[in-house]
């Protein structure tokens, strides 16, 4: 029987509210492809980048777009070719892994030539707040090794000062999702540093960076925004020193693991991270988390409640999926 692919829209609360500096989320909004194939089915979520303009709709359209293609057998190497990066492909890439991993009674870590995955230590998010809202959840959080900030707005050297104070022994790193200005960038990255904080994401926006190449920079700066699929890693070779490697923006597990071979390559430092998703979003990216110096997965934390099988977090460890859940 040939392979069939359906699609759907998937809404999951999060825990209270998630800040960032474009605004507020209440609920992960997911997109899940799944392809049937004989008796298996594999499964792939993805999260739409509203900041590249991708809608739920719009790539739920594009992943049925490819539904002639898979029934017709498209396989992973197919699909880079046939698509472009982005969720769509992301969602469609580790379905087809999923899959195949059933079919062949093996995992995808050993389909893919890797070492047998471990346990990563994950960063735990601190939302956008006023610095005694920050303050209060990092306190709460405190025996976490490592916390990222979210900041990019004003008033950002005393919303670092806050968390610090607040917790005084965990790694920090700080995300400010393009919200910062040249204006503004030399204060906060020296605020930054008084706090120890260990790496910067993404401080100004895509395409207004150029001043970070001509900077003295005290802490590591990490592209997110700015960095893609791998065709995006050598422009950036004098502005950033590590980038943030996530599957709904490289397009899939297939592109992420290459990626982050050429970012080490290149010399970056390389950061893994998510959307806020569920457990079936987030499994792909741990096998590209093991030769990552800087993990971000903990987006199934910040929901209300996960899927079946999700992953096993542990404090901040988090261990690769059963095959239940994917792979």
């Amino acid at each position: 029987m040939a392979p069939s692919l359906s699609v759907r829209i998937e809404r999951w609360p999060i825990a209270g509210s998630f800040t960032i500096s474009r605004g507020t989320k209440t609920e992960a909004a997911v997109v899940v492809a799944e392809i049937a194939g004989g008796d298996h089915r594999g499964r792939g979520e993805c999260v739409p980048y509203a900041r590249y303009g991708e809608t739920l709709e719009d790539v739920a359209d594009a992943i049925m777009a490819m539904s002639s293609d898979i029934s017709r057998g498209l396989d992973r190497l197919g699909l880079q070719e046939a698509i472009g990066p982005g969720a769509a492909r992301n969602a469609l890439d580790c379905a087809l892994w999923d899959l195949a991993a059933k079919q062949r009674g093996e995992p995808v870590h050993r389909l893919a030539g890797l070492p047998t995955p471990i346990p990563v230590t994950t960063a735990y998010t601190i939302s956008l707040a006023a610095p005694e809202l920050m303050a209060a959840q990092a306190e709460q959080v405190a025996t976490r090794p490592l916390l990222k900030v979210k900041l990019g707005a004003a008033g950002d050297a005393a919303r670092i000062a806050a968390v610090r104070s607040a917790a005084p022994h965990a790694e920090l790193i700080v995300d400010a999702n393009e919200g910062w200005s040249a204006d503004v960038l030399s204060e906060n990255v020296a605020a930054c540093a008084e706090a120890d904080v260990t790496l910067i994401e993404q401080p100004l926006p895509a395409g207004c960076d150029e001043v970070l190449a001509g900077m003295a920079r005290p802490v590591r700066i990490c592209a997110d925004e700015s960095v893609h699929a791998r065709p995006s890693l050598a422009a950036l070779r004098d502005k950033y020193d590590a980038v943030n490697i996530k599957l709904d923006k490289a397009g899939g597990l297939t592109e992420a693991l290459a990626m982050a071979a050429e970012a080490q390559r290149l010399g970056f430092v390389v950061m893994v991270g998510s959307m806020v998703a569920t457990s079936l979003a987030t499994a792909p990216a741990i096998l590209v988390a093991q030769r990552a110096s800087v993990v971000d997965l903990d987006g199934p934390l910040l929901l209300q409640c996960d899927r079946p099988h999700g992953l096993r977090y542990d404090g901040s460890l988090v261990y690769p999926a059963t095959a239940a859940l994917w792979g």
